[in-house]
């Protein structure tokens, strides 16, 4: 009786393997982060706080201090990926090191921000990495930088997105971001304003912070016009449209056109800027609390 029980236990355990190696995944996928994190490009995998996180540097001779580098999101596991590679091999040729924190679905919310801060104080306390990088933000990982960058416009040297995400109504939803933020669906629409990256906008707007975005205009999970066309327009409304580049990639989606990962001018953007940044000696008054 034991052995045939024993058996039926192995037969199902097998079953359930099995049925895993038929189930496709997400390319953005939130399956757990593994040890040591896979990167398109040689690189230091490390913890903060328990969360993983990653670099990529340029080689030695052409490194420098404060090292000039580009913050990207979202760091899930598998991301960044290998559609990205050339990109990335663009700015570490350049001298521009690549970094990320896995903060998992925050969203942008409180709890993601604050491991996004202690990241940022080890990357520039620690490992003397400039106190200005370029956010570069794809897809989701938009809600996280955005929402990082609005209450430290003066530690960001540049904002970069690939088809980002800025309003947390179009995506994930109001009722999905919600436990990110600690509150209802409902309540997180009754205090938008104090809690939707879009709506939280103008403290960038208002420093001119140069931003650089391309995005489909038949993109239907991130929508053009309330996410990058959104954030163009408020820079508008604020005066400073001329600090940010919105590229519309015609009839493309949400999807891995090579245009979106090899666009040059998003390229020079933010290596331009980065090496701005680390031009900026002093570290911004409060950027690492």
């Amino acid at each position: 009786m034991m052995k045939r029980t024993l058996r039926f236990v192995c037969q199902c355990a097998l079953s359930v393997l099995l049925f895993a190696g038929f189930v496709k995944a997400d390319p953005e996928t939130t399956a757990p982060a593994a040890a040591k994190k896979g990167l398109p490009l040689p690189g230091e995998t490390f913890l903060i706080k328990d969360s993983q996180a990653f670099v990529m540097l340029p080689a030695e001779n052409l490194r420098r201090k404060p090292q000039p580098w580009i913050w990207y999101a979202p760091t899930l596991p598998g991301l960044p990926d290998s559609h990205e590679k050339w990109m990335h091999e663009q700015f570490v040729a350049a001298g521009i090191a690549v970094a990320g924190i896995d903060v998992g679905e925050s969203y942008g919310g409180p709890q993601g921000r604050l491991l996004y801060t202690e990241f940022y104080r080890d990357m520039t306390e620690r490992r003397g990495f400039a106190a200005r990088p370029v956010l570069l933000g794809r897809s989701r990982g938009g809600l996280m930088i955005l929402s990082w960058a609005v209450e430290h416009p003066d530690a960001v040297a540049g904002i970069a997105g690939i088809y980002p995400v800025f309003d947390l109504r179009t995506y994930p939803g109001l009722d999905k971001a919600a436990a990110a933020y600690g509150m209802t669906g409902k309540d997180l629409g009754e205090r938008s304003a104090e809690n939707n990256p879009i709506e939280r906008l103008a403290p960038l707007a208002k420093a001119a912070v140069p931003a650089f975005l391309i995005h489909g205009d038949v993109d239907t999970v991130v929508p053009l016009k309330e996410n990058s066309a959104e954030f163009f327009r408020r820079y508008e409304a604020a005066g400073a449209g001329a600090s940010v580049k919105l590229v519309v990639a015609k009839d493309q989606g949400h999807n891995y056109w090579e245009g979106f990962f090899r666009c040059q001018p998003l390229v020079d953007f933010a290596i331009e800027h980065a090496r701005d940044g680390a031009n900026a000696a002093t570290k911004p008054e409060g950027a690492g609390k």
